[in-house]
């Protein structure tokens, strides 16, 4: 077995590319992003994140440390779902609210060190896929296999528009969302720790131009060659 680590920027299908393989495969998959949003999630129901999008640092830091992030299996689609202390938080986590703020959040270098200590300790026995911005370089650095995924900023905009009107969300403007994914773009790669980028020896995989089926029969093709 080995390790699949899948990075990439925001909105550019790494979670259902990566769920994907993991069924296909039989591995374990983790989607890191979710956890990201779940301490984004928590910082908003407890009053850590102001009107204006400052953010408690020693609030949340403390409060923190009593926080159990996870997930819990879906028994009919076998997929994990994002929990904050045991409530099953997927749908809460997936709304424009923490799409505009998560970001921030994920940026603070004592939220990525409680998170990557966990990631790294759920591949510990490989036959995982796990996707996010840092496992090709900070989480799992040895994997075997690391595809960094991007798609333009506009194709990528216009998935997260029609994927958010599928969920039902009201009020949706297509410039607002491509706002918010080229800031998340700037705050992922600029960030002090662990920013956003390729690991030298990832694969580059741009699905802007391509369908679900053919990019992951790439990415199948990949983890065969890799595997061995």
């Amino acid at each position: 077995m080995i390790i699949v680590a899948i990075d990439g920027h925001s909105s550019c299908g790494k979670s259902t590319m990566a769920k994907w393989l993991a069924r296909k495969v039989g591995y374990i998959y983790v989607d890191t992003g979710a956890m990201y949003r779940t301490v984004t999630l928590f910082a908003i129901r407890n009053g850590f994140i102001t009107p204006d999008a400052r953010i408690d640092e020693e609030g949340l830091k403390k409060a923190l440390n009593d926080v159990e992030i996870g997930f819990q299996l879906d028994p009919n689609t076998k997929l994990p779902l994002a929990c904050l202390n045991g409530e099953v938080v997927e749908k809460e986590i997936r709304g424009m609210e923490v799409s505009g703020l998560v970001s921030p959040i994920a940026a603070l270098p004592f939220v990525r060190e409680k998170l990557t200590a966990q990631q790294k300790a759920m591949g510990e026995k490989k036959g995982i896929v796990m996707d996010g911005r840092d496992i090709g370089t900070a989480v799992f650095p040895q994997a075997e296999l690391k595809v960094f995924v991007t798609a333009s900023a506009e194709v990528r905009a216009k998935r997260r528009f029609l994927e958010l009107q599928e969920k039902g969300e009201k009020n949706l403007n297509y410039d607002e969302i491509l706002k918010n994914v080229q800031e998340r773009d700037y705050i992922d790669s600029h960030r002090e720790m662990n920013p956003l980028r390729q690991a030298e020896d990832a694969v580059v995989l741009d699905n802007s131009n391509l369908t679900i089926d053919e990019q992951n029969q790439l990415l199948l093709k990949m983890f065969e060659e890799r595997k061995g």
